[in-house]
């Protein structure tokens, strides 16, 4: 048992960061903050704030975000810490690795996948939504049976075109007066356009790290100036009306408006702020890692915060929270602003398909990264970190990482990718959040360019409140994360437990 809770010294650690291991080191704080914000700033914003009012907390989903947001300020504060310290690839990884063990180490680099690999292709599906309803503004079509999971049931809707058959939609028509069962339907066999995007994505991701980042700065300057042109525009359209209530009156159900629709809604929409941690993956790839990485972190952590609460307050001004339970909120906002802005609408599009693009990118260019770390411990095969030798990256995983978010997001469903990433994404949190009290305690004399305030109380609020979050989630979801954590145990002690190179 004690060789499971082996730590990698931390003198070992920044040696390893100090040696040139293949990756180039191209990555400015401004670089880092973008790859930061790229992650963030999405299907969040596009998709989630306007889902969340609506659903369950109203005009108060302004409230919801600063709860989230606090939350990921929390572990923000921790991560920008172990960054600072321990400035190497791996991520919550690589801090597990130093304070709580091998075993530990294994148990949360395997559940970084479900934030990364998943969560890519979650938002590659998310990203084929918006540009089949773009191609289709310019009358082409790509078939329906192409742009959805394998054996999703489709339904064509007079006037709409075709959707996933849901009960909801089912009876949301029914009281409009619309039976589905009069209407055509077929099954799903690929998402065809979810595939090409992590297809496209991967091979920038081979190109270089350099291409990369100059990539994902175009996108988050398109996606943020527009965010803010509609922001800055939508401004001029707000009722106040909209805004009352602004905490709705419970219905009588938990979670269902009201203040307990509020912290729901925080769980929800915690999504929106998953991968401003894939900043710590690049240490290696940072010029100045120690100085770089936390503001890169929080950097990005603040500037998200910010646009997801103006958004807010601008998008329940524009339109009625209840009128906001769409694929497309902000373009029902721009609707709402009358015919002569509607030349907004495709802009916005353009923005959501800048916006996914960047976080696929970063997301996809974490994973890969992640793996590198394991397998220079010995804990996944040497392919894992291989190194192109023209173009410096780790191109053996990120071809492995691309490949199988490449079958994920053709064949599965973003309900239940959206669920694994959320529960993995909060227990890398936590993790995260009680390293640096233990660290704090068996290593004080360690250089910490960067220390979390406030220590043991915020890494412990921010672990506690991360934990809180995973309590709230679906049953189904522990079952299926506990299926992929016995996986997982399973490789390491097949494999990684024998090749660990702490061991020999």
């Amino acid at each position: 048992m004690s060789k499971l809770f082996a730590t990698k010294p931390i003198s070992q650690l920044l040696s390893e960061s100090k040696s040139d291991q293949g990756l180039r080191r191209t990555l400015s704080a401004t670089n880092l903050t973008t790859l930061g914000v790229g992650a963030v700033i999405g299907a969040g914003i596009f998709v989630l704030t306007g889902q969340a009012a609506a659903q369950y907390a109203g005009p108060a989903i302004v409230i919801s975000f600063l709860i989230s947001g606090f939350a990921c300020l929390l572990a923000g504060l921790c991560y920008a810490e172990f960054a600072s310290m321990i400035p190497i690839s791996g991520s919550a990884y690589t801090y597990a690795y130093a304070t709580m063990g091998e075993f530990i180490a294994w148990i949360i680099g395997w559940d970084l996948i479900l934030e990364y690999l998943f969560a890519a292709s979650t938002v590659a599906v998310g990203w084929s939504g918006y540009v089949v309803s773009f191609l289709k503004d310019f009358g082409i079509f790509i078939p329906a049976q192409f742009t959805a999971a394998f054996g999703t049931v489709l339904v064509d809707i007079p006037q709409i075109g075709w959707k996933t058959l849901t009960p909801e939609l089912t009876k949301n028509l029914a009281d409009s007066g619309i039976f589905t069962e009069n209407l055509p339907h077929l099954s799903a066999i690929l998402n065809l356009p979810a595939m090409f995007i992590v297809a496209a994505v991967t091979i920038l991701l081979l190109v270089g790290i350099r291409e990369s980042t100059r990539f994902n700065n175009l996108m988050v300057i398109i996606k943020v100036s527009i965010i803010l042109l509609f922001i800055a525009i939508g401004a001029f359209f707000v009722t106040k009306a909209n805004w009352h209530p602004f905490i709705p009156e419970n219905t009588g159900e938990w979670g269902h408006y009201g203040w307990s629709g509020i912290f729901r809604g925080a769980a929800v929409i915690f999504f929106a702020y998953i991968g401003f941690d894939a900043v710590s993956t690049a240490a290696q790839e940072s010029k100045n890692p120690q100085r770089d990485l936390p503001i890169g972190i929080l950097g990005s952590l603040g500037i998200s915060t910010v646009l997801y609460i103006l958004m807010a307050i601008v998008l329940t001004g524009i339109v009625s929270y209840s009128f906001l339970n769409v694929s497309d909120p902000i373009a029902v906002g721009v609707d709402a602003m009358g015919k002569g802005l509607f030349w907004l609408r495709p802009i916005i599009k353009i923005a959501a398909i800048a916006g996914l693009s960047s976080v696929i990118l970063v997301l996809l260019m974490g994973q890969p990264r992640i793996f590198f770390a394991m397998s220079k411990d010995g804990l996944l095969p040497p392919i894992f970190s291989k190194v192109h030798p023209r173009f410096k990256t780790p191109f053996a995983s990120t071809i492995i990482t691309g490949s199988v978010a490449f079958v994920l997001a053709g064949v599965l469903p973003i309900n239940i990718l959206g669920e694994l990433v959320s529960i993995g994404t909060l227990l890398a949190f936590a993790i995260v959040c009680v390293g640096i009290v233990i660290l704090r305690v068996k290593r004080p004399d360690i250089k910490r360019t960067f220390k979390t305030p406030f220590s043991p109380f915020v890494p412990l609020l921010g672990a506690g409140i991360c934990v809180l979050q995973m309590l709230s989630l679906p049953l189904d979801t522990w079952l299926r994360l506990i299926v992929w954590m016995a996986l997982g145990i399973a490789i390491y002690f097949a494999y990684g437990i024998r090749k660990s190179k702490l061991r020999q």
